[in-house]
């Protein structure tokens, strides 16, 4: 086995790890995960990272990769996923022009307002006190609709954003979409995002996303077996 694999600090429930660990496995790349308990941060983590944060990335020199998108764009830019992955029919989507254009501002969005919203939506009384006290979760759940109905648009008449193959841009955006939908499971399934459930369920139903989304016990330095993902 190779002793100097890229090292992966990851949690599994988030959304940003999510995105970085779906990227890696679609793009093959063979990693260690070190699952954290975000109560109990291992030191290293910190020494890497003072942030302290998930996901991080540290590439066999060394290099620290602290953002998803930048590990998401590391894994598909150093394996070139022309090849097909185990995990998917076929390889990701290649994007340019316009579309890619219009996939990079999704992202930015997702990002952005629709997070802002996401949080509060979810977590209303930890954003009790701050500038937006007196929006209600329902209403962070319509702001945060906005984007959605997007997505909705974008998504009609195809499978993923951008056509009928996957694209970064559908590996960057569902872990949120997934998050808000589990806020109020029955809610979204009834919404008129039916586009939108069908893209979500076929993702999370796939050999890819078992795969990323497989429970692992928090990773401790004494601990002498290596979790390599393949």
């Amino acid at each position: 086995m190779n002793d100097r694999l890229p090292i992966l600090y990851s949690f599994i429930r988030c959304p940003y790890a999510i995105r970085a660990r779906l990227a890696l496995c679609c793009a093959k790349t063979v990693y260690e995960l070190r699952e954290v308990r975000l109560k109990d941060k291992p030191v290293s983590l910190l020494e890497y990272s003072p942030k302290g944060t998930v996901p991080v990335l540290i590439l066999p020199d060394r290099t620290v990769i602290e953002q998803s998108l930048d590990i998401m764009f590391w894994a598909l830019e150093k394996n070139n996923t022309k090849q097909n992955s185990q995990y998917t029919n076929q390889p990701l989507l290649s994007l340019s022009g316009k579309d890619k254009e219009y996939a990079d501002y999704l992202i930015k969005e997702n990002d952005g307002n629709f997070k802002y919203a996401l949080d509060r939506y979810k977590y209303p009384n930890r954003y009790a006190n701050d500038e937006n006290q007196n929006s209600t979760s329902l209403e962070w759940r319509n702001e945060a609709e906005k984007f959605l109905k997007e997505l909705e648009n974008q998504l009609n008449p195809h499978a993923y954003l951008f056509g009928d193959q996957l694209s970064y841009a559908d590996l960057a955006l569902m872990p949120f979409v997934r998050q808000f939908a589990k806020v109020d499971p029955e809610w979204f399934c009834n919404s008129p995002y039916k586009q939108l459930n069908n893209w979500l369920n076929k993702i999370e139903q796939s050999d890819l996303f078992e795969t990323v989304i497989r429970k692992y016990e928090p990773w401790k330095p004494e601990c002498f077996e290596r979790i390599i993902i393949k």
